[in-house]
Parts: structure tokens; sequence; C-alpha cells
């Protein structure tokens, strides 16, 4: 067993055969896999569709980004749910892929039914909403929760690839990797155009599932012998009982408050980009997806070469650069008086993206033990999730209250996410870690 094990750990000479050994390739196409979704649904298309169903004026733009923001709300409540108990369960099992493969076939399908219902046309209401309407909104729930569900495993792989001096390469690889996948996925939209968006759907389900391929074939799972089996609601004692031992790692929670400051801006501008875009800025479809391609562009390079950046400054200087990008872009894009300026904050934003999770998966492999990787790594997509509740939830409520302001409004929300930010990296500065 202990032979097959090791078999997994990549350990080549040359960075070009460490990158595409079939485990690491493999993983990384995984990233452009889940890529696909998250650009596609979470951030263009499902937003375009809202907007083109609800939103025919300033106001009602207003309120499609609130259905935006709860929606991505909702889901983060049941990922901080469930999402601690999943790192119980890997440190359990060393199983990994185990889970990776049904959360993304889930996530798959409702992708999938997003398309079928966003095309019927349906005269039933459901809480004053078409059905329709209603339909598409449960799957983006259910498919966003089984997606993130998925990457809570799959981050805490890339444990199991190399040695621990080559993770900040393979990270960064991986995240580049991942990127290709948003230039893949937006390969749907000249079949598009500029409405019918829920046609975008049902292409991005194929494409997730045919870039997953590789991790469900060729990587193996590594799992431990189980000398008891457990409930998985049990897992909340070893929870409960990590949080009690605060103390005996106090930078690894010190990191975790950080970045939930950090994760709720990306989060939120993520889900909030594309509707900001055309109803404040004033793009067009077209526009945001060329801007799109330029942050994506700008995310593999920045991430690839965080990467580097990395391994010589250390992961925590890194997340600090990091999140001085991420409050410059979105000061361009909460003031810039023209739309140069938004085009700036793009692919300033793209490449604080792609690099955050580049040095945050880095450190907090550096900062946590390796048998209680797996409980960590599902506490800080905790965290993560923790914060894509809060800040969809503030985004969509100040829209919702200050509608009546048109874009004012807008400004006001994405304007609050330079204070999370700027909270993350005054608590970011207090983590203790010897580089």
């Amino acid at each position: 067993m202990q032979a097959q094990q090791k078999k997994q750990t990549v350990k080549p000479k040359g960075n070009l055969a460490l990158f595409f050994s079939l485990p690491i390739l493999s993983w990384a196409l995984y990233d452009s896999a889940n890529t696909i979704f998250s650009s596609n649904i979470n951030t263009i298309f499902f937003p375009f569709y809202l907007q083109e169903v609800v939103g025919e004026n300033e106001v009602l733009d207003q309120i499609a980004s609130t259905f935006i923001s709860y929606a991505n709300a909702v889901a983060s409540f049941f990922l901080v749910i469930f999402s601690p108990l999943f790192g119980v369960m890997m440190d359990k099992t060393g199983q990994k892929k185990k889970y990776i493969i049904p959360f993304t076939l889930i996530a798959v399908a409702g992708t999938f039914l997003m398309g079928m219902f966003g095309g019927m046309e349906l005269e039933q209401e459901i809480f004053g909403l078409p059905l329709s309407l209603a339909l598409v909104i449960l799957m983006f729930v259910i498919s966003k929760f089984f997606y993130h569900s998925s990457l809570v495993f799959y981050d805490a792989m890339i444990s199991d690839l190399a040695a621990k001096d080559n993770l900040p390469l393979i990270s960064g690889f991986g995240v580049a990797v991942g990127y290709i996948g948003t230039l893949i996925g937006l390969s749907v939209y000249p079949f598009i155009g500029d409405n019918g968006f829920h046609t975008a759907f049902i292409p991005t389900a194929l494409l997730f599932l045919v870039l997953s391929l590789p991790l469900f074939f060729l990587v193996k799972d590594r799992p431990k012998p189980q000398h008891s089996k457990q409930s998985f609601i049990s897992g909340y004692k070893e929870i409960y009982s990590t949080f009690k031992e605060v103390r005996s790692y106090k930078s690894v929670f010190t990191f975790m408050i950080a970045y939930f400051f950090l994760n709720d801006a990306l989060a939120t501008t993520i889900a909030m980009m594309a509707i900001y875009a055309t109803a404040v800025v004033g793009f067009s479809s077209g526009d945001f997806i060329l801007l799109y391609l330029v942050s994506t562009v700008s995310s593999i390079v920045g991430s690839f070469l965080f990467g580097y950046v990395t391994k010589v400054k250390g992961a925590k200087k890194s997340v600090t650069y990091v999140g001085v990008l991420l409050l410059v872009a979105l000061a361009a894009a909460v003031f810039g008086p023209s739309t140069e300026w938004f085009w700036g904050a793009g692919s300033l934003f793209g490449v604080a993206l792609g690099s955050m999770w580049v040095t945050s998966r880095t450190l907090i492999v550096k900062l946590t033990p390796e048998e209680k990787r797996g409980q960590f790594f599902g506490l800080f997509a905790f965290s993560g999730k923790v914060s894509s509740i809060i800040g969809p939830f503030i985004y969509g409520s100040i829209t919702l209250l200050f509608a009546d302001l048109g874009d004012t409004a807008s400004r006001m929300a994405l304007g609050s996410l330079m204070i999370l930010t700027l909270i993350g990296l005054l608590v970011h500065r207090r983590v203790q870690i010897v580089e």
C-alpha cells in the first residue's frame, strides 16, 4: 500500500516534466473544467440571463442584481453547513476523488437543467416569479453548491501530488491552466449573441464534464485504512475540538479570518461583475465578453508568475501583494470616471483573482499540520463560504434599499467591498510565519 501511495507523488527533475506528468496535468485540467462553470454560469451568462428576464430599466437592473446576489448567498449558506464536514471526511478516509466525481456530476446535471428550464415558457408562477425562472434559479443554487463542494476536495488534493517545495509552482500552473478553461467556455458566445443567454447553459455543462474526465480516470486516491466507522454528523465534534485548540493553531485561524474578508470581496465581485459592467458602466454584452477575455489573460499570466513570486517571497507576503492589487482594482471600478478605468480595473482584478488562489492555497498547506490538513481545508472553505453569504447579502441589500438611486446604488455596493478588503489586509499582517 505504501509503495502504491508513493507513486502518486510526482518528483521529476525539471519543471516541464513536473507540470506535464499525468496526475498533475489531469488535476490542472479539472481546474480548467470548474473554471468553465465559474466563468460561464456564475460570472457571465446567468447574470446576463437574469438581467434579460428581469431588468428593463435602472431600477429593475438593481432588482436583477439582488436576485443574483441572494441566489449566491443561499448556495453559500448550504456550503457553510457542510464544508467543514468534508474536511473531516478527507482526514478520516484520505479519499478525495471519491467525492469529487459525484459532486461534479450533480453540478453538471444541474447546469444542463438550467438550460432546459430556461428555454421553457411556463405559465405557472411561484412566489410571484415565472416558474421557469424559479427553476433556473433553483438549479443554479444546486449546481453552485455541488461545484464548490467538489473544490474542497480538489484543493486539498494538491498536497498528494508533489513534494512541498514544488507546491507553489503546481498551484500556479493549475490556476493558469484553469483560466484557459475560461477561454474554452467563452467559445460558446459566438453561437449565442446578445440575447437568449440560457442557450449557453447546456454547452457549458458538456464542456465542464469533458474536461473533468482526465481527473476521474488518471488521478488516484490515497485512501487511509479505516479502523472504525463514524457517522457523518460526528465530524462536528472534531471541528469543535479543533476550534478549542485555536491557541495551538493561532496563525492558521488568523489567516482564516483574513481570508474571510479577502474572499468576501473576491467572490462578490465575481458574481456581480457582469451586471455591474453592463448596467452601471454601460458595456454591451459583447464589450463585457472582450473585457472578460482580457481579464482572463491577466489571470493566466498573473497566476503563473505568482507561483514563482510565492516561491521566492513567501506565501504570506504574496497574499499581501494580491490583496493590495484587489483594493486598487475595486477603487478603479467604483470611482473611475470613464470606461477606460474599468478596463484597467478588470485587468488588475484578473491578476488578483488567479493569484489569490495560488498564494492562499500554498499558505494553507504551509501553516497546517499534515494530519489535520483536510480538516483545515474544510474550515477554510467554511470561512470562504460564510463570507460568500455575507458579501452578496450586503451587496444585494444595498442595491435593493437604494434601488431608486439607480447606478449609484451599485457603486455604493461595490465600494463596500473595498472596506472588506482593507480589513482583510490588516488582519493578514498579524499572521505569524517563518518563511
